[in-house]
């Protein structure tokens, strides 16, 4: 189960496991669930939590109401009066954006009615994402002045750059079907069935090597920033790392015997 006493009792987040599965819920569903420093606070400590808890192997993060996310809280824009201010202010809403990827547990966006601004960036940070049929997406902050930078970061390696700066520049919605023909997401599933659909993708990876996927998601965010052969060498010893384990011993040993493992048979369980 999830560490007691790292999440607040009043947290804007809500939190539970099922199974191999932990999930996050955005709760603020009178404001879209707009990242205020308390969501983005309580979000990044759930996600720690999650990551810290041995027997939850993949996460799925969607939103209470009728939207994942609709950006960031503008009425507190009012409570800061200089740039450093405001730095602080923003880092602390992309700091779940940097804490996804440093994770080993894959993460999953579950994303309904509107993905807007830094609603947008998590969907494009998470390492998987599935959206309702109907979901907008959009780099909305043109329209009152300011501009998707942080968002832009995790979106960057999530589409390519005509797609990107489009999205960025125009400040316009895309529809989920978009979304997905441009790579943004995995899967349009039926309305009301994404939660249901971002399961299916945690339960199937929660039934793999723990160790594997683990290790797997950690070398892949490092050789993103590789080049080429570079990215190979790092591959190679990570692989070997990974021949050395009792999954892949296991896993191996059952595979040859006909006999796959499945989520509650490996030597990490």
């Amino acid at each position: 189960m999830t560490q007691p006493g790292t999440i607040p009792e009043d947290a804007v987040v809500e939190v539970e496991t099922d199974g191999y599965v932990g999930r996050i819920t955005l709760d603020r569903p009178a404001s879209m669930n707009t990242f205020s420093t308390d969501l983005a606070t309580d979000l990044d400590a759930a996600l720690r939590a999650h990551e810290a808890d041995d027997s939850v192997r993949a996460i799925v993060i969607d939103g209470a109401g009728d939207a994942f996310s609709a950006g960031i809280d503008l009425t507190e824009h009012a409570e800061y009066e200089d740039g450093d201010g405001y730095e602080e202010w923003v880092a602390r809403m992309e700091e779940p954006f940097a804490t996804i990827a440093g994770m080993e547990t894959p993460v999953i966006a579950a994303a309904h009615g509107h993905a807007a601004a830094n609603g947008l960036g998590l969907v494009a940070a998470c390492d998987l994402a599935v959206a309702a049929h109907g979901t907008m997406f959009g780099a909305t902050a043109p329209k009152v002045g300011l501009f998707c930078m942080g968002p832009a970061v995790p979106l960057m390696g999530a589409v390519v750059r005509k797609r990107c700066l489009e999205l960025l520049l125009t400040g316009e919605l895309i529809d989920a079907d978009t979304a997905h023909e441009w790579g943004l997401i995995n899967e349009v599933a039926p309305a009301g069935e994404h939660v249901e659909a971002a399961m299916e993708y945690a339960e199937t990876i929660a039934s793999k090597s723990p160790t594997a996927i683990q290790r797997g998601k950690r070398a892949y965010y490092e050789m993103e920033a590789m080049g080429y052969a570079d990215a190979l060498e790092y591959s190679n010893e990570q692989f070997a790392g990974l021949c050395t384990t009792a999954d892949a011993e296991a896993g191996i040993e059952a595979f040859l015997n006909g006999d796959p493992l499945d989520a509650d048979k490996w030597p990490d369980t």
